[in-house]
């Protein structure tokens, strides 16, 4: 299995791959590889500064000579007029990783804030909040703003939705055949399943062997009863159609986790 590390450089380098491709020729044919000179990062709305580390993977990955100067670290709140940081070299390697950069730093400190703003909403509570996400560096952004990730693709964790209950023919049949397949394959993994109901809910209290349940768009009042019919043996986590108004509502329901998918799918950038 790929580490965290290793599918950030194969990410970077398709980006970079999908930008420039052969070349910068706008760059290339203008400016001398002689030609030496420093970038800064400056800051143009207030919010939750994150990427400064990706970004000097980028810088270092294109052009190991770049030297980058961090006044601002990721997880900082920051202000129009602040200067993350500066990268110092050749003018040719600072020009044809800028828009990468910006891309990457624009999409993270967009993420980080607005997770940061639903953790604010959550103050007081021991509520924990992740998201479906999108891949590492969305999910590297909500937790430079405060959120937990959830699992990071299709293989390191079961997630049984409804799709997967429906085609294995129900409930039991899906814990079931899940927990054979582990078996057989030598695998720990956590296994989460979805109910859309409380009779799913009910079901899978009579079945067990799962880690977590997820309820897929129950109301709070619905939540509140959800949670009581668990009564603990399972952590619960809400999902589907959550905002910001009403995050609050669900965590205070008692479950232990809340799904947002707005913190990445619809951020600003």
């Amino acid at each position: 299995m790929k580490t965290k590390e290793q599918l950030i450089d194969e990410l970077i380098d398709l980006a970079f791959a999908e930008d420039i491709g052969d070349g910068d020729h706008t760059t290339l044919c203008c400016i001398p590889d002689t030609a030496m000179g420093k970038s800064r990062l400056l800051i143009k709305e207030p919010g939750i500064l994150a990427g400064v580390e990706i970004a000097r993977k980028i810088f270092h990955r294109f052009d190991p000579d770049l030297k980058m100067t961090v006044y601002i670290e990721d997880g900082t709140a920051v202000k129009p007029g602040d200067v993350a940081f500066v990268v110092e070299g050749r003018v040719q390697s600072l020009l044809q990783t800028e828009r990468l950069m910006l891309n990457v730093m624009q999409r993270m400190s967009g993420i980080a804030t607005m997770t940061h703003r639903y953790v604010k909403k959550l103050e007081g509570l021991h509520t924990r909040m992740t998201t479906p996400g999108m891949r590492m560096l969305e999910k590297e952004a909500v937790k430079i703003g405060g959120g937990v990730n959830h699992r990071i693709g299709l293989f390191d964790m079961i997630l049984l939705k409804d799709n997967h209950v429906d085609f294995a023919g129900g409930i039991e049949n899906a814990i079931s055949r899940c927990h054979d397949y582990l078996k057989a394959k030598g695998k720990d993994l956590k296994i989460e399943i979805e109910v859309r109901n409380l009779d799913e809910l009910k079901e899978v209290m009579r079945v067990g062997g799962v880690d977590r349940i997820m309820l897929d768009n129950f109301s709070p009042e619905l939540t509140k009863e959800a949670v009581k019919i668990v009564g603990g043996k399972y952590e619960i986590e809400s999902s589907g159609g959550i905002t910001f108004d009403t995050i609050r509502d669900y965590a205070e329901s008692g479950v232990d986790f809340v799904s947002v998918g707005a913190l990445t799918h619809s951020v600003k950038g």
